[in-house]
């Protein structure tokens, strides 16, 4: 992350995101699939990481091999052909669009960290300080669904909605985001089109 400055001289906490290119390996029709799909492909790959099916059906596109494979919905394929290279300068400044990745795993939590508890008392001999205190009641008789308590803390798919494109660099395919956006870095994103476009 980095700040860029608007014509206006206000300060804004932007990401820095690597789109593409990627290049279109397939292309899926209603009539055959029964849906309209375009299937990009980004990062090169080496013949000795493929299995024997996916070297054969890169051969039959007559595009070269890649190691991150996404279909995306599309109205029509019209437009797109095989091995068409799609880059940063689709977007442009001022779009809105939303993010989506895995979040950090931040292993097993407890409940103050996963949850946001509060402490108990640390003074007088009390025993519970960072537990998340009764799970139950006698009236129930067993644990009721949904209940707050340890857990696997991040590691999901997550989407960061309604950030503004701040700038666009086209020759070295970068894209400045608004804000932050999930995951750890050089990891994997999707960039869509926002679908209720409110800018932040």
């Amino acid at each position: 992350m980095t700040q860029i400055f608007r014509e206006d001289g206000s300060v804004v906490p932007v990401t820095i995101l690597e789109a593409g290119p990627c290049t279109v390996t397939a292309l899926r029709s209603q009539d055959r699939d029964g849906y309209e799909a375009v299937q990009l492909g980004m990062t090169p790959a080496r013949d000795k990481h493929l299995a024997k099916p996916q070297k054969v059906a890169f051969e039959k596109a007559g595009v070269k091999p890649f190691r991150v494979l996404r279909e995306f919905r599309v109205e029509k394929t019209e437009g797109y052909t095989l091995g068409q290279e799609i880059k940063s300068d689709l977007f442009a400044a001022g779009d809105v669009v939303d993010v989506i990745g895995n979040s950090k795993g931040r292993g097993f939590s407890g409940t103050i960290r996963a949850h946001n508890f509060s402490r108990g008392p640390e003074s007088h001999g009390c025993m519970n300080v960072r537990q998340p205190g009764s799970i139950a009641s006698r009236r129930i008789g067993k644990l009721p669904p949904g209940k707050k308590m340890a857990k696997r803390y991040g590691g999901t798919r997550t989407t960061v909605k309604n950030l503004r494109i701040e700038g666009v660099d086209a020759e070295r395919g970068l894209l400045l985001v608004s804000g932050g956006v999930p995951g750890a870095p050089n990891g994997l994103l999707f960039i869509l089109t926002a679908k209720t476009g409110v800018q932040k």
